[in-house]
């Protein structure tokens, strides 16, 4: 996310919290950014840390990596070309009109998430050109909230949204991949989200 438009209201902001928990608090926002960063499309700073073991204490360890497999699983799997078999955007899985059916892209999901970064005052960077409710930028407005100390209000957007469609999702991300990265990183997102 960007720098705030607005900022939140005081009344909304938590009271001064303790060391431990502003410890707690920026763990838990670090988990989700770097998620974040991690269903993007990889770049070269990716694979440096993977192969660092940096991403190890949050996905484990997911062995030696390649930018251009990285990339070509990364298109195969989220882009197409004829229509990826793992979208990667909550309207595709909640805006469907048949309970199995996929729906369209920009639907009212991706509405009801601009929503939520509008109240907040804090809009998708424009390094990061995704639509609103691509799980990367869900996942940002999590470790954004989480970082504020808005626990309340995190618990509510997982619940309206993330939890709402990323397990059906990260199956198909698990059912589909061939890179053991995305297994790895499909499980990981899988037990923060619905923790």
């Amino acid at each position: 996310m960007t720098e705030q438009t607005n900022a939140p209201r005081e009344r909304d902001r938590p009271a001064a919290l303790g060391t431990e928990s502003d410890e707690i608090q920026s763990a838990v926002a670090a988990t989700y950014a770097v998620l974040a960063e991690c269903w993007r499309e990889p770049t070269e700073q990716l694979v440096e840390v993977v192969h660092a073991g940096e991403l190890a204490p949050v996905v484990g360890d997911v062995g030696p990596v390649d930018l251009r497999d990285l990339r070509t699983e990364y298109t195969r799997l989220f882009i197409g070309p004829a229509g990826p078999p793992c979208p990667p955007y909550e309207s595709v899985y909640r805006d469907g009109e048949a309970p199995d059916e996929l729906g369209p892209v920009k639907g009212p999901a991706t509405m009801a998430v601009t929503r939520w970064y509008r109240e907040f005052g804090v809009q998708p960077a424009p390094d990061h050109p995704d639509l609103p409710d691509h799980l990367a930028t869900e996942l940002e407005f999590t470790a954004y909230l989480a970082e504020q100390g808005f626990d309340d209000r995190l618990d509510q957007f997982l619940d309206e949204h993330l939890r709402q469609w990323t397990d059906e999702f990260l199956t198909r991300v698990e059912r589909e991949t061939r890179e053991p990265f995305y297994t790895a990183l499909a499980e990981t997102t899988r037990e923060v989200v619905h923790q």
